[in-house]
């Protein structure tokens, strides 16, 4: 470059700082003006022999986050410091401690953080990649500014990726769709929201992009002179009532016309909300929400409002802050408009989300406001025990779901994401009294755990000491809180159990002169065709691994012979992590058992039905092969039950660890007084049995009954039938066999 070029850059420099001052959002105090300088110092030295792949000289980059960061985010002195210094730790030779000797720690911390997400690895794999997620999420319980920096960072790189290769601008692309436009979104930062999605959507899909930018332009003159007769309209209405506020026309985002386009199955043409109005007024706090109605009131006067499209964000705000009166009208010409009505306070919060939010509270600083801001975000991280995967998809499926609003009893106003159940709501009170809960009312009436919530719904939350979540409250809820809550409850009594069964399986080895070690684990997960440790020692903690089952394996052990080979195949399988915290409880039917007691003996798969795990079967009791298993509708079954009726024996797949299964009772007897009342005290008192249904009917004094419980053991079962034939009246008690 000649002189006259570098002169030429420095001066652009030098006119982009002042730009960064003058654009800030925050009042900024000569201090904070002197720590701006001098980060801005820091970083022209520190990039001076940089420069970008179009050409132009690096710090125009980080000059660019920290004016995204000041004006856009309008996040204050700190923070604009630790945008211009975020990739100097990263690119040059200055470390975070000498940031912290330059500045402050706080500085330092929040360009720590920037540098350890900057240093993932590049290309990976989904997991990799959502593992990355992770921890950059995790980086908010440091200081959330990191990752408001990050989202200011990515919307400058994605403005400037022209100069890339394409499979490069496809992949940051696809990633700013993935995680950081739904990080915006829940922060508040819709402006910024939507220009993340519209540049991701040019990149991953370019001809959609610029399809629908043709037609936006095609149509624009047309869309003004449609959005001016509405404007001139209400102008003179708004003006003759002494409302002062300015009518913006708003092109709906490219990404949102998109979206409509996919979800409705409609052409551009067939989207009718291409665009809204927004109506923004000056008002003192005392007036706002008065305001907010009358300028409803004078809309409504010209314009037909869609009931069903009114939106209420004045009197509950979205839980980011945001705070509209939205309202869909029929314009001119039958088309639908959206008019939104804020104030100028609105405004600002819809703008840069809490930045705007605690400048409007007395007293407020920076570092208060955030700490609502990290509230709100720790909640989805809040457990990092489950898959990578399923903690971005959770984390994302929060961040962008739609919001409802439900009552507490005492007409407190709580938001949950839309689909949320009544058990959500539980856990959003105290994840305490979502452990606790036993059953739920909404508006007054009892409905199941999983029952959807609806806006408006009042929920009572009915909780019991003796409750504790079972396996299939997962299904129950949708809100990553709750499901983290219920798997971390789970997983402590699996993991308890475990602890237990490994040193009561070490002791009973040692008696067998084997000694556990992590070569022994990974043998007997193969021998007992487990999947893992965890398995392994959860079923030796609940008895369903016994003693002749080790003895077996002991005896195989010894066997050097047949030992050699069996190593052999097993150097193939995977090798089983011992460490109980990251493992995973696999769910077979793994173990046939037989009789009315479930005994477990030895038998063998006969071959003309072969069954398999699962399947429903029974025990033939041979002459020479001990005991062969038939599938229920295996071609002898008929022949072999109508023949050998004595030696058939009930036999059933269970899942050794998890021994639960249904049961069929029918009861028959006389319809006598209080037979219903005794028989519901009977059942009420079995407090291990889990009744799934029961019906009860009588006719002409003969009284019948279906009874559907779910139990551990057949030991439980038979323990509560014994007790209803004990009850006066009833006459017989019959297991049903479902085949």
């Amino acid at each position: 470059m000649t002189e006259i070029d570098i002169e030429k850059e420095n001066k652009a420099i030098a006119q982009e700082y002042k730009e960064l001052l003058r654009i800030s959002y925050q009042t900024l105090s000569t201090e904070d003006k002197k720590l701006i300088r001098k980060a801005f110092d820091v970083s022209v030295e520190a990039h001076k022999e940089q420069r970008r792949k179009s050409g132009e000289a690096y710090i125009f980059h980080p000059i660019a986050v920290a004016k995204i960061v000041a004006s856009e985010i309008g996040l204050g002195a700190t923070s604009i410091a630790a945008a211009l210094l975020h990739d100097v730790v990263e690119d040059t030779p200055t470390t975070v401690k000498d940031i912290e000797r330059i500045f402050n720690p706080k500085v330092a911390q929040i360009v720590e953080g920037l540098t350890k997400i900057s240093l993932v690895q590049k290309d990976m794999n989904v997991s990799m990649q959502a593992e990355n997620f992770r921890k950059m999420l995790l980086t908010l319980n440091d200081d959330v500014r990191v990752i408001l920096i990050k989202i200011a960072d990515r919307l400058h790189n994605m403005q400037t990726m022209e100069s890339m290769e394409n499979h490069k601008q496809v992949k940051i692309a696809s990633e700013t769709l993935y995680i950081y436009a739904p990080l915006a979104h829940r922060l508040g930062l819709y402006k910024i929201k939507n220009k993340l999605e519209d540049l991701g959507l040019k990149y991953t899909e370019p001809e959609v992009f610029n399809g629908i930018i043709s037609r936006i332009k095609e149509t624009k003159d047309q869309q003004d002179a449609y959005i001016k007769d509405i404007t001139e309209v209400l102008k003179t209405s708004l003006a003759a009532e002494d409302i002062d506020c300015v009518i913006k026309g708003r092109p709906k985002s490219i990404y949102s016309i998109r979206r409509k386009m996919l979800a409705q199955n409609v052409s551009f043409d067939e989207v009718y909300d291409k665009f809204a109005l927004r109506i923004v007024y000056k008002s003192n706090p005392h007036d706002e929400k008065f305001l907010a109605w009358k300028i409803y009131s004078i809309v409504t006067d010209h314009y037909r409002p869609s009931p069903s499209r009114l939106r209420d964000w004045i009197s509950s705000p979205k839980s980011t802050g945001y705070e509209a009166l939205h309202i869909t009208v029929m314009g001119p010409k039958g088309r639908w408009v959206e008019v939104q009505v804020r104030s100028e306070r609105m405004d600002e919060i819809a703008e840069k989300g809490y930045a705007a939010h605690y400048k409007y509270k007395n007293g407020a600083t920076e570092e208060g406001g955030l700490d609502v801001w990290l509230n709100l975000l720790k909640e989805a991280l809040e457990n990092s025990e489950t898959s990578a995967v399923d903690f971005v998809e959770d984390f994302k499926m929060n961040l962008y779901s739609k919001e409802i609003y439900v009552f507490t009893p005492k007409g407190d106003i709580k938001s949950l994401p839309k689909g949320a159940t009544s058990l959500d709501f539980a856990f959003s009170i105290h994840s305490e009294i979502g452990i606790k809960t036993r059953g739920t009312r909404v508006n007054g009436k009892l409905v199941p755990l999983n029952y959807e919530l609806r806006n408006g719904d009042q929920v009572e939350i009915i909780t019991s000491q003796n409750q504790k979540p079972t396996i299939n409250w997962l299904d129950y809820v949708t809100t990553s809180r709750a499901k983290n809550k219920i798997r971390n409850v789970l997983n402590e009594n699996t993991k308890k159990i475990a602890e237990d069964g490994k040193e009561l399986l070490t002791r009973k080895l040692k008696h067998l002169k084997v000694t556990l070690n992590e070569s022994v684990i990974n043998e007997l997960v193969n021998f007992f065709k487990l999947k893992t440790s965890l398995d392994l020692f959860y079923r030796v903690g609940v008895g369903s691994i016994d003693n002749q089952q080790l003895k077996d394996f002991a005896a195989q052990k010894s066997n050097t012979l047949i030992n050699f080979f069996k190593n052999k195949i097993k150097r193939s399988a995977q090798t089983a992590d011992t460490d109980l915290h990251k493992q995973v409880l696999s769910n077979n039917y793994d173990m046939l058992v037989f009789g009315k007691e479930q005994d477990k003996l030895d038998y063998k798969l006969s071959a003309c039905c072969n069954p398999i795990p699962g399947d429903t079967v029974f025990g033939f009791v041979t002459i020479n092969e001990g005991i062969k298993v038939h599938k229920k509708d295996c071609p002898n079954a008929i022949a072999m039950q109508s023949n050998y009726a004595y030696r058939i024996m009930q036999a059933k797949w269970i899942d050794s660890s998890q021994q639960e299964f249904k049961a069929i009772i029918n009861i028959t007897g006389m319809d006598t007084l209080g037979l219903t009342n005794n028989l519901t005290k009977v059942i009420s008192s079995n407090m291990q049995v889990n009744i799934q249904s029961i019906s009860l009917s009588g006719d002409a004094g003969l009284f019948k009954g279906q009874l559907i419980v779910v139990v551990k053991n057949s030991t439980l079962l038979n323990k509560l039938i014994d007790n209803i034939k004990k009850i006066d009246g009833i006459d017989k008690v019959t297991r049903v066999y479902k085949k």
